[in-house]
């Protein structure tokens, strides 16, 4: 899947925010989304690249990628179950 074609179902904003406060509006968020619908997390926290991935494989959500933009980043996560 090519990160441009993503049409992410719902956006979290968590620019400036750092670990572990972008996992938490991305956990929050996705507790409210139907399974298989995509989450896209805009980003400036490096620590992120790490946590999503790591968080999605302990709880069922597909981590899609990240897209690195000028001075943040998108996180795609598909929810699972």
């Amino acid at each position: 899947m090519v990160l441009d074609n993503i049409k992410p179902d719902r956006t979290v904003d968590a620019k400036g925010l750092e670990c572990p406060m972008p996992l938490l509006k991305a956990k929050k968020e996705i507790d409210t989304m139907e399974s298989g619908q995509v989450l896209e997390i805009i980003g400036t926290d490096e620590g992120s690249k790490v946590d999503l991935p790591g968080w999605c494989d302990r709880v069922g959500h597909s981590y899609l990628g990240v897209k690195e933009e000028a001075n943040f980043f998108k996180f795609y996560i598909k929810k699972g179950r």
